[in-house]
């Protein structure tokens, strides 16, 4: 299977789509099959996820892994998408009087498992459009609350901007969680509005943002070299994992289940050859490694 196969991590640069980062990196590459684990706002910097060649279908393991954020929110005006690229709504509202000790009140209960109605300018879909898509039409959109998983907000630092009070967080949370909302909740809570100003994702489960790689734009240079993560080595980092033989990696390259597992689990398993390289993703079942995803040997890294 011709073609580069693995994991890139990349450390987005601000004022660029996810979609611009993962053309950008098919053409530079030489291969159309790249995919992401999770977009990030054009706004936003920080750790985008992207699998190449078989590395797309590894993905799939990788996208609900938990977040870490961090960013700037800013209390006293809210704005149609919760972000400053969003139009303010209504009159400023003085914030810069906020005592820590009141702030830290209002994120009391947005910690832990809470209920979120996402962004109304998310992707989330709506009758088979997407909610940004409605809303920049004009339409009233309605979000269901989702539950989501924040085990970390806190306040590292934070400064009066006239009447604005901007706080600079740190967010840990589960896949799905919007942060925009976060801030647009908490100045509700305060009862001052809130929008966000800066957002950096530092890390995505296990993978941390000094681990990404700067992808030029069209025009800064076509010599970059962008070294792949070996499935082997990515599938290890968030399952468990056994090693088989050469007669078990060869039994899992078509397909067939291996003896040797106990009972029956929905635990996923990352599968390895002697030499680190991924086989398989696979699952306990009655008492055999069945395999759910399957690398073919000539991609295998």
């Amino acid at each position: 299977m011709s073609g580069p196969h693995g994991i890139l991590l990349v450390d987005k640069a601000p004022d660029r789509t996810s979609h611009d980062v993962v053309a950008r990196v098919r053409w530079l590459l030489g291969t159309k099959k790249v995919g992401h684990a999770g977009t990030l706002d054009p706004m936003a910097t920080g750790v985008l996820v992207l699998g190449v060649g078989q590395g797309t279908r590894l993905l799939t393991y990788l996208v609900g892994l938990d977040k870490t954020y961090t960013a700037t929110i800013r209390l006293g005006r809210a704005t149609t998408t919760d972000d400053c690229e969003g139009e303010e709504i209504g009159e400023v509202v003085p914030a810069a009087h906020l005592t820590e000790s009141q702030v830290e009140a209002a994120l009391v209960p947005m910690r832990g498992e809470i209920q979120q109605v996402p962004s109304t300018v998310s992707a989330i879909k709506v009758d088979g459009k997407r909610a940004y898509a409605r809303a920049r039409a004009g339409e009233d959109v309605e979000l269901a609350a989702r539950g989501v998983r924040i085990s970390r907000f806190e306040v590292l630092g934070r400064r009066e901007e006239g009447p604005h009070l901007d706080l600079d967080v740190v967010v840990s949370c589960s896949s799905g969680t919007y942060v925009r909302a976060l801030a647009r909740d908490l100045g509700a809570a305060l009862g001052v509005g809130g929008h966000l100003t800066a957002l950096r994702r530092t890390a995505v489960g296990p993978f941390g943002v000094d681990e990404g790689l700067h992808v030029p734009a069209r025009g800064e240079g076509d010599d970059v070299e962008l070294p792949l993560r070996g499935l082997g080595t990515t599938a290890a980092a968030v399952l468990p994992t056994i090693t088989v033989d050469e007669s078990g990696a060869s039994d899992l390259a078509v397909g067939r289940p291996l003896p040797g597992a106990e009972g029956t689990s929905e635990q996923l398993v990352a599968a390895l050859d002697a030499a680190g390289a991924l086989c398989a993703v696979v699952r306990a079942e009655k008492g055999r490694w069945k395999p759910l995803l399957v690398v073919p040997l000539d991609a295998r890294s």
